[in-house]
């Protein structure tokens, strides 16, 4: 029996496409793709722009001391929801590991979670991320909504929620870098 062409690539084909279900291959080309087709946020227009008014909210660093949001008043804040075991959000934080690098030093960054410590810093090890992990208090009120994972928002001075991104986006390119200078030379 003699096999074709075709036949022998349809085979390929579905190999291929099995070996991102049952495979590590599978996994990294998951990652790989997401963070292919994860774009720049879009800013939202100055007229539908929502306001953070109430900045009175517990959170805990990464040695699991609570603090109040209320230190971010007045500065640009960047907020990025997470969870270690999403792919999605893995897929992002290189971006946001790699926009922290560039803007710690003037924007404020709370990189939130709400799984335990263990499973967190193994994955920050793992992936050698050096961004502060903050812990989602759960239960405790927030201006934001904290189901959404992965999503992130970006606050100007004035509290107005400049950039909102529901699912991943590239935090480190060019269009988010002229958003952020503007919101620094308010």
């Amino acid at each position: 029996m003699k096999v074709s062409k075709k036949t022998i690539l349809n085979i390929v084909l579905i190999l291929f496409i099995l070996s991102f279900f049952v495979t590590p291959l599978g996994y990294y080309g998951k990652l790989f793709l997401n963070r292919l087709f994860a774009f720049a946020p879009a800013p939202i227009e100055k007229s539908e722009r929502s306001q953070i008014t109430d900045y009175d909210w517990q959170l805990k660093d990464e040695e699991w001391n609570f603090f109040n949001f209320e230190k971010s008043k007045g500065n640009v804040v960047f907020i990025n929801l997470w969870a270690s075991w999403r792919l999605p959000c893995e897929a992002e934080l290189k971006s946001v590991q790699e926009f922290y690098d560039k803007y710690h030093e003037t924007v404020d960054f709370y990189i939130i979670t709400n799984e335990n410590r263990p499973p967190v810093e193994a994955f920050m090890e793992e992936h050698e991320f050096s961004f502060p992990v903050t812990y989602l208090i759960i239960g405790e009120k927030m201006p934001i909504d904290p189901d959404i994972v992965p999503s992130s928002y970006l606050i100007d001075k004035s509290g107005e929620v400049v950039i909102y991104q529901e699912g991943i986006a590239d935090w480190s390119n060019r269009k988010v870098d002229k958003v952020l200078t503007e919101l620094l030379e308010q």
